[in-house]
């Protein structure tokens, strides 16, 4: 009889083992989880990121070229400012010899 007895006392003894795993590997599935939701947050920043980074690479080789251009129009400018003052030297020239010429 002592068998008997000690056969629902093993059934619920095992129950509550089972229960104890089963709520155990409850809770490692839901940190997996979160460890998994972390870990796609995660790649979704760095995806982000990555994308602001092209935006910013983009914004700075536009830069670079405007830049570039803008250097080029400036040595323009400073030709023709050249060209120019040469010009106004010259017509002052020419200004004094028609000046003496008509005296």
């Amino acid at each position: 009889m002592a068998s008997a007895d000690s056969q629902p006392r093993f059934g619920q003894s095992v129950k509550g083992l089972l229960s104890d795993k089963v709520g155990s590997c409850s809770g490692d599935v839901i940190a997996l989880t979160r460890q998994v939701l972390k870990g796609s947050r995660s790649q979704e920043l760095l995806g982000q990121a990555a994308r602001n980074m092209v935006i910013q690479e983009d914004a700075i080789l536009h830069s670079e070229d405007s830049l570039r251009k803008m250097s080029i129009i400036t040595t323009h400018l400073q030709y023709q400012q050249e060209a120019i003052q040469k010009n106004v030297e010259h017509s002052k020239n020419l200004q004094d010899q028609l000046t003496h010429l008509l005296k």
